[in-house]
Parts: C-alpha cells; structure tokens; sequence
C-alpha cells in the first residue's frame, strides 16, 4: 500500500469545531487500518498528534511533528450478543458519532438515544466516556480495537481494561498517548428497550410531541431537539459543545452550599452529589458575556465559543477566568472537558 506523503504546513482550522486556525507542520489522513499502521511504523519518530473529529479540542498553538487525521470508515450489525435481545454492532473510529446514533436506530436498536447529537467521531467517544441524559457510552460498550502506536500491533480492551469513569477512561492516563482506537463495538437492543426519561427535560419534551409511549427514535428526537434550543451548531458558531466537566462534591460540601444558595440544581450520584457547571458559570455572571471573539453561550453557560477570529488561548484565558471566579464564589474547582493542546 502507497503511502501518501504528509501535507506540510496544514491548516487545521477545518479540522476543530472551535474553527481555529492552527497548522500542522505535516498532516496525513489515513482511512485504512493498514495504511494507519504503515504510517505508524514510517513516521514513527516523529511527534505525534491524534486527530478525530476535533470537537473536544482546543488549539493554543501550531503543531509541531505529524498531525494523523483517522478518518477510518464502516459500521455493520455483527451477531446476536445476548440471548435475543442484543446485538453485537461494530463501528470504525472516523465514524461520525451522530451519524453513527441515527444508523443504530433506523436499525431498530436502542441503547444510544440518549446520546444523539453530540459532536465528535465514534473513536474519541471511549476515551471521553461521553455522556448526556442519564446515559454514558460505557453503558452499551463491550470492546474496542486500537493501534498500539509504538509498534503497529492491534489490540483488543475489553469494558474493564478501559477503567471508565465519569468523562473518563484508561486512555486519558496510563495508556495516553500509547494508542490509537481503530473501532468501537458495542451491545445495542433489538427490544425491550431500556429507555431513560427521567433525565433533565426528556419526559416534559415527549408531551410536548405528543409522545405517550416512547420509543428509542421518540427519545433521540426529544434529545435532538433540547440541544438545538440549547447548544449552537459548530457550523454557524465555533464551540466544542460542554467546556467543563460538572463538578461532583461530597454531600457535606452540598449541603453547605445548599443553604447558602437553595436554588441550586443537583443530581445524586450513589453517596455524591453532581452540580451543573452551567449553573455555577451562570450564577457567576458569565452567561452570554463577551471578551473579544471569545465569549459564553447566549443560551448554555457551559459552552464556550468563538464568535469568528478568536485564537486558542484567548478562549483558554477565558476559561481560567471562569474557573478562577467559580471557585471564589462557590470553593468549587471546574475541570475542562476539552482537551487542551498542548
């Protein structure tokens, strides 16, 4: 197999859903698992840069080395997986995780509903363990195949050798930087579905349409259409969707913090308990607020955007801004959910 040389000097700026111009000082993108693993091995001495679908990523500066775009394509129904209820669904990594959702469910298969319309490919969704709506990928993942950078081999992790956690995996510590994932599989049900509608604003959504009886596809929709209202579309308005990770405090901690501020929203976690970041950013003075081209969602205080020419660490100096007057107010340190380069 021919590989193709790397592109010199690219402009990534099509590259990130916050629409920043960085450039790569070389750039290849690779849409076969054998010219992935070629291009491993060829450029292996070179720095490296992992690029996906770029919508959990924030540019500070141009990239140095070689920036691999994975660009791997495919997803089919493999195998019955349990008794009769699931089947077994393989989806390459360059899939786009949307598209992917929509597929599952013109298939007939629920499990990732909850999960429509976040921004991003299916090989970043396990080392984020995304998640919206009561429900995270971990919940319906069996395995995943990656690249092991340093040599080329493939492997296989199961469910417990990922270590998943909240916005968390073994690929965002002791395994960073050490592979690339090529495709996700995952448990996906034919019926009996197992819905969830009693996360946020699902269920008052469904009776808005007129939905009595949901379906995976009713609840997709419902999803779909709470994210318009609330997120701006990266096309329009650059944005890596959720900034920050909602912070997780221990139930003393919220009880404090409950006195002092009554209307602040919670969800328990087992003995913790979860505050939206939104919340606090708003109740901070941060919503809608304006720095330059760099600026806080009209609509969602958790989304940070570029209005048109903004650079990378003008939004990271915003960011520190907020985490700053955050844990001022509340004693409560924010965590980005964006990775942040470098």
């Amino acid at each position: 197999m021919n590989l193709a040389e790397p592109q010199k000097n690219f402009s990534l700026k099509a590259y990130n859903t916050f629409g920043i111009d960085q450039v790569a000082e070389n750039f290849i993108s690779v849409n076969h698992i054998d010219k992935l693993r070629e291009t491993l091995l060829k450029y292996a001495t070179k720095d490296l840069f992992v690029l996906g679908g770029g919508s959990n990523l924030l540019l500070t500066q141009d990239v140095p080395g070689l920036t691999l775009h994975i660009n791997l394509k495919g997803k089919e129904i493999i195998d019955t997986y349990d008794a009769e209820n699931c089947v077994l669904v393989k989806a390459m990594a360059g899939e786009v995780w949307h598209e992917f959702v929509l597929w599952s469910l013109e298939n007939g298969l629920g499990g990732l509903e909850n999960l429509s319309l976040i921004p991003g490919s299916v090989g970043a969704a396990p080392i984020q363990n995304i998640g919206a709506y009561g429900v995270e990928l971990k919940d319906s993942f069996v395995r995943c195949d990656a690249v092991e950078i340093e040599t080329g081999i493939l492997k296989t992790f199961d469910k417990a050798a990922c270590e998943f956690d909240y916005r968390h995996s073994v690929f965002k510590t002791k395994f960073k930087n050490k592979y690339i994932i090529t495709a996700v599989y995952f448990c996906l049900t034919k019926q009996n579905h197992l819905l969830k509608t009693d996360y946020g604003t699902i269920q008052t959504e469904l009776t808005l349409q007129g939905v009595e009886n949901p379906t995976p596809s009713a609840i997709s929709k419902a999803v779909i259409s709470i994210r318009q209202q609330k997120l701006p579309d990266p096309k329009m308005i650059g944005n890596s969707g959720s900034f920050f990770k909602n912070p997780v405090v221990e139930k003393t901690i919220f009880q404090s913090l409950k006195e002092k501020y009554p209307d602040m929203p919670f969800y328990e976690v087992g003995d913790l308990v979860k505050i939206p970041a939104g919340w606090l950013i708003e109740q901070a003075g941060f919503k809608g607020k304006r720095f330059g081209d760099a600026g806080v969602h009209t609509k969602q205080a958790l989304v940070l955007v570029n209005y048109g020419n903004a650079k990378g660490r003008d939004i990271l100096a915003l960011s520190d801004k907020i985490q700053q007057t955050v844990f001022k107010i509340f004693g409560i340190q924010l965590l980005p959910e964006v990775n942040i380069y470098p």
